[in-house]
């Protein structure tokens, strides 16, 4: 058996320490090489992508590379970047379509000012044409329902059969909420059915295509495109541009009802006050 010798202890240690900087150069070297792999992915993702991102703008019509400018400034912190929506903001917009654009902007009621149950009617932040790039915007990424094009009532508005039709039509889906004279309603946590006293004929049709807030969507599997227009007809003829219903008084437009028990009253209260001053003359 070998002795140990201090020759061979000392060849043995000096023998662990030259190999110490080797094991410290494999690992540097390791260490090196992921930062270049990283380093050139890196550098890959920004050489490639900015132009893949340019290339999906330039297949953007122009109107819609002006609504994107717009919902660059304006929607974005909601509904995120090219309409993917944000949690806890808002929705995405991929597949609502440009109906939704039309009625949501147009009527003011997007950009809400704040979160709460409904967003309400009011005035616009943006005229016709910048609603129409921004709708077209949205239809361009995402796609989904849009207006037709065209007059939606003119044609209909002179034949007494679709207007018969339109409010048939109504009575059976719109007055749950929206009321027989169209003053709306309160509905559920906090949420109501709105006026249709001052829509267009767009907004309404935009409406019945999305359903926003609380109402239902009305496709063209549940409403023809000219089953909405009858509806639409009968909305701006007799209710919007017509008569009160039931007399010509405006208290809330609920019928008859109301405005005989108005008559009532009044007229009660003019026959005592006009007898007692009878009875005081006598």
């Amino acid at each position: 058996m070998t002795s140990d010798t201090p020759a061979r202890r000392r060849a043995r240690v000096f023998s662990r320490r030259r190999g110490a900087p080797s094991r410290v150069r494999r690992r540097l070297g390791a260490a090196v090489r992921m930062l270049a792999a990283l380093a050139l992915a890196g550098g890959v993702y920004t050489a490639f992508t900015p132009g893949a991102f340019a290339e999906d703008n330039t297949q953007l019509s122009t109107a819609a590379q002006q609504g994107k400018e717009l919902f660059d400034t304006s929607c974005i912190t909601c509904h995120g970047r090219d309409g993917q929506g944000v949690e806890g903001r808002g929705p995405s917009l991929i597949g609502v379509g440009s109906a939704s654009v039309e009625f949501q902007v147009g009527t003011g009621r997007m950009p809400m000012t704040r979160q709460e149950a409904q967003a309400e009617q009011k005035k616009p932040q943006f005229n016709d044409d910048e609603t129409d790039q921004i709708a077209q915007y949205v239809q361009e990424i995402g796609g989904g329902p849009e207006i037709p094009e065209g007059s939606l009532t003119d044609d209909l508005e002179t034949d007494p059969d679709s207007l018969a039709r339109g409010g048939e039509l109504f009575r059976v889906n719109c007055t749950s909420c929206h009321g027989f004279g169209g003053g709306g309603g309160a509905l559920s946590s906090g949420k109501f059915a709105p006026s249709l006293s001052d829509a267009t004929a767009e907004q309404i049709y935009a409406a019945m295509l999305t359903g926003p807030q609380n109402m239902p969507v009305f496709g063209d599997n549940q409403l023809t495109p000219d089953q909405k227009r009858q509806i639409i007809t009968y909305i701006k003829t007799q209710i919007q541009d017509d008569r009160d219903p039931g007399g010509v008084f405006n208290l809330g437009r609920y019928g008859p009802s109301t405005e005989g028990m108005a008559i009532f009253l009044v007229g009660i209260t003019i026959l005592v006050f006009t007898s007692l001053w009878i009875a005081g003359k006598s």
